[in-house]
């Protein structure tokens, strides 16, 4: 399990290195749209392993979103406020609008850092 913390981590740092080396700060805001959409996608799939080392498999079908916050609801409901929170952030803001906002990059950044490091703790527990 902690392999797959480490690759969820990986794909946050990716998510962080894309905005810093790509995607050209400039008063608060990302001037290239494509590396904030790339770093937002990154960061959300980052999410989503380290989810699934937790919650498992799915037995029929493909894994939606509506499936990530059900088996959230049954395990913790911060961790799934803070999915939501995620999930509304670095994959409909940032990856399907490409909102150039460095606050909210770094703000989805961090929720999903923080999702990482409870996964990380469950599994650790466990």
């Amino acid at each position: 399990m902690p392999n797959t913390v480490q690759e969820a981590k990986r794909y946050l740092d990716n998510a962080k290195e894309i905005l810093r080396e790509k995607a050209k700060k400039e008063d608060g805001f990302y001037q290239d749209k494509k590396y904030v959409k790339l770093a937002g996608h990154a960061a959300y799939t980052g999410v989503l392993v380290a989810l699934d080392s937790l919650l498992g498999k799915k037995t029929k079908g493909r894994k939606s979103v509506e499936w990530y916050q059900n088996e959230l609801s049954k395990v913790d409901k911060k961790a799934l406020t803070t999915f939501n929170d995620a999930y509304d952030t670095l994959h409909l803001a940032m990856s399907y609008d490409g909102n150039r906002s460095a606050k909210l990059s770094a703000e989805g950044l961090e929720l999903a850092e923080s999702l990482i490091n409870w996964v990380s703790t469950r599994t650790a527990a466990a």
